[in-house]
């Protein structure tokens, strides 16, 4: 039973109603392939999507590059035994090539493809937002977002949004249907999008849901140095330079001072750093990831935390 209604906004002019913070289903499509995040238990996945659902989340984040369908089977799995489906956003453009890797392909009959395989893995219709996961190959992208257009037009999406664009390639799609959402990194230890992509998506009305507000974990409290030395092989993270040195000292000072201000609020340093991407004006929702339903309160207080000026400002120290 869920104990505290949790915020909600509008997703810039979708009409949607969404609580602030979503569940992103990355980490639960598992590893074996290019960008996954280890062996991951598929009932551990679809108990803390269904706790989340019936805490009152509305919204899930997949795509059909994670796991290369995986994740997709997870949430419908998941979906499929909720009395109120939540909104399921989903994104494509990323196939599977060689060896379990990631090409990239936006060619409308590859999209089309990738959409009608993650509808059936969905068990949907329609999915209420369609993504374009990454402006890859670029000379593509005036013919992916046709497609997507033409998708809306079909009724198998009811919104069309884009990840990872900048704004010049969103003003040069613009022309060719409106851009209804995006999607771009944002967190404490990855700010680029406060330069010109926030400021843009609040200008122009469009509805912007941020992923890894926790810094793919690096920021949830529970992330330590033996903990990274011991990640799998199959752990994307390994590669990843925000996770080593000299990175990785800076991180967990900052990790230290999140913890200060969360135990203020009777909440976790990850719900702190999800909190901090929220308090930006053109931040719609977070994308949060729960691997087991005992993440899940921890994380989704971040909704209902209003962190003051003084928390901010102890929380970015010298940042």
């Amino acid at each position: 039973m869920q104990i505290t209604q949790l915020r909600t906004t509008q997703l810039g002019q979708t009409g949607l109603e969404i609580t602030r913070v979503g569940l992103g289903a990355w980490a639960i499509g598992g590893g074996g392939y290019d960008w996954g995040w280890g062996r991951q238990e598929d009932a551990e996945s679809i108990a803390a999507i269904q706790y989340a659902v019936e805490q009152g989340v509305n919204w899930i984040d997949t795509a059909a590059q994670y796991g290369f369908g995986h994740s997709e089977q997870v949430v419908g799995r998941a979906l499929a035994d909720v009395d109120q489906r939540p909104y399921v956003f989903t994104k494509g453009g990323q196939p599977e090539g060689p060896g379990r890797t990631t090409r990239q392909s936006l060619k409308r009959d590859s999209l089309r493809r990738e959409l009608e395989a993650s509808l059936g893995r969905l068990g949907l219709d329609a999915v209420d937002l369609y993504q374009i996961h990454w402006p890859i190959p670029e000379t593509e992208i005036e013919e992916g977002w046709s497609a997507l257009a033409e998708f809306k037009d079909e009724g198998l999406v009811r919104h069309i949004g884009v990840s990872n664009f900048d704004v010049e390639q969103l003003e040069r799609i613009a022309g060719i249907a409106p851009v209804e959402t995006l999607q771009p990194q944002y967190s404490l230890i990855a700010r680029e999008a406060e330069r010109e992509i926030l400021p843009y998506a609040e200008r122009e009305g469009i509805g912007v849901i941020v992923y890894s507000p926790m810094g793919s974990g690096m920021l949830s409290g529970g992330m330590t140095r033996e903990r990274i030395e011991h990640l799998p092989e199959d752990d994307w993270r390994k590669r990843d330079p925000r996770f080593r040195e000299p990175q990785l000292s800076r991180h967990l000072a900052l990790v230290e001072r999140l913890e200060n201000v969360a135990g203020r609020h009777d909440v976790g340093a990850g719900a702190a750093a999800v909190a901090w991407t929220l308090r930006t004006p053109a931040v719609d929702g977070a994308i949060v990831g729960f691997r087991r339903p005992d993440q899940v309160d921890a994380i989704i207080a971040a909704a209902n935390l209003e962190l003051s000026d003084e928390d901010v400002a102890e929380i970015e120290g010298s940042w």
